[in-house]
């Protein structure tokens, strides 16, 4: 089945409303879908749940989000690049869940899968414990932790066919795999759209039905903290 193919940016994300729960794949800045975020912040939307592992830094990814004052929640495991994140918090503007980077992987991934909760020993005796169930298994004590799903998947790959069917380069197979599973609605962002059949299925992480629209688009591909060598 041939999925809808967006025209624009602007259009891929106009039925983001205000306070919808929204997961945006990648990691730092890296394989983030920086196209529909920044039309994402053009839209003006408010009082947005983020779910993503961090939330990018004062002038890129969600940290152009946040400078618009269109978060209300965020659901993270790291948010030390963003200082503008920290000022927020402070004022008490923006409420915050840090989550253990493996523990938040999983409640994606298990919300993707229809599972409501697991069990893990992450975080156990620590502050993240406060008021979740605990329970003994083999003598190691664990937290019950409940999955996560989206009202919007917002995920970025390399490749993408018009049945929907996706392929993530390299290190931007970070969360966004788990998150286009776990999105009521998933809009994947593309570097390059194909027909069908040019995708060696062996080689697609994305399967079509996970996936409800795509669209097509060039890429800036910011660094993050460049780094070289002194000569």
């Amino acid at each position: 089945m041939v999925k809808k193919i967006f025209t624009s940016f602007e259009e891929a994300v106009a039925n983001i409303k205000d306070g919808m729960t929204i997961m945006v794949g990648g990691f730092g800045i890296v394989g983030i879908p920086e196209n529909l975020i920044k039309s994402l912040c053009a839209a003006n939307v408010k009082d947005l749940t983020i779910i993503s592992n961090n939330c990018g830094i004062d002038d890129w990814g969600l940290g152009l989000l946040l400078k618009n004052k269109q978060i209300k929640r965020m659901i993270s495991s790291y948010v030390g690049e963003n200082k503008e994140f920290e000022k927020q918090v402070l004022s008490g503007e923006l409420e915050v869940t840090l989550v253990p980077q493996g523990t938040l992987a999983e409640k994606i991934r298990a919300g993707g899968a229809g599972i409501p909760a697991f069990y893990t020993p992450a975080g156990v005796g620590t502050p993240i414990a406060d008021g979740k169930e605990t329970r003994t298994f083999a003598g190691r004590e664990y937290l019950l932790e409940e999955s996560l799903v989206a009202d919007f998947s917002l995920v970025r790959a390399w490749k993408g066919d018009t049945h929907g069917n996706l392929i993530y380069r390299k290190t931007a197979q970070n969360f966004n795999p788990i998150m286009a599973a776990a999105g009521k609605c998933t809009i994947a962002e593309v570097e390059e759209l194909v027909e069908v059949g040019e995708l060696q299925a062996d080689e697609i992480h994305t399967p079509s039905i996970y996936v409800q629209g795509m669209v097509e688009g060039k890429q800036e591909k910011r660094i993050e903290r460049l780094t070289v060598r002194n000569e």
